[in-house]
């Protein structure tokens, strides 16, 4: 027997789902495989893309703000550990800031370094988590954040954050390689 569509000897027919595409893998032999998934690797790349950028530009704009008009607030984040005096105080918020700020534009402009960018900005989120502790534990109210609960939910968006850092440039693997150099492992 003759298939009229494939012009070939039809001995074996193999049909998984009635609604997939034919192909032929050998003159012989047909199959149905299923067509492309929606997230291919293009729609990924895209996702990632509009996620490091979304996360640039608010980085950019939280560092904007410890400069600017949200100063104040900030201080609620500086750990009690850490407030010295008032003056150093003030210099540890200008200061992340400025971090904030340039990691944030990184994020957006340094694409070819965005693993990196990555890396540095998730441990960024590890070393300001103390701030969020500090919130909490000390009960300080700063960003609307006036119950225990809300500042107890703020702390489990951290991670989020390092994640979200992380899977969006690919930073994972750079951390590794940070790891094996300082403990030796190459």
């Amino acid at each position: 027997m003759i298939d009229k569509k494939w012009e070939t000897p039809l001995l074996l027919q193999v049909v998984f789902n009635d609604d997939l595409p034919l192909i032929q893998a050998h003159p012989l032999v047909r199959y149905k495989i299923k067509e492309k998934p929606i997230y291919n690797n293009n729609n990924m790349k895209l996702i990632k893309l509009c996620l490091r950028l979304l996360l640039g530009a608010f980085m950019t704009y939280a560092g904007v703000s410890h400069l600017t008009f949200n100063r104040t607030e900030f201080v609620a984040q500086v750990p009690m550990w850490l407030r010295f005096n008032e003056g150093f105080t003030d210099f540890v918020v200008l200061a992340s800031g400025v971090v904030e700020i340039l990691l944030g534009l990184s994020m957006i402009f340094l694409f070819k370094k965005k693993a990196t960018v990555g890396a540095l900005l998730a441990i960024f989120f590890v070393l300001i988590f103390p701030g969020n502790l500090n919130q909490y534990f000390y009960h300080i109210d700063s960003f609307g954040l006036n119950t225990d609960t809300a500042r107890l939910v703020r702390l489990f968006f951290q991670p989020v954050l390092i994640a979200w850092a992380l899977w969006s440039t690919g930073g994972c693997c750079v951390l590794k390689e940070w790891w094996n150099k300082i403990t030796n492992k190459q």
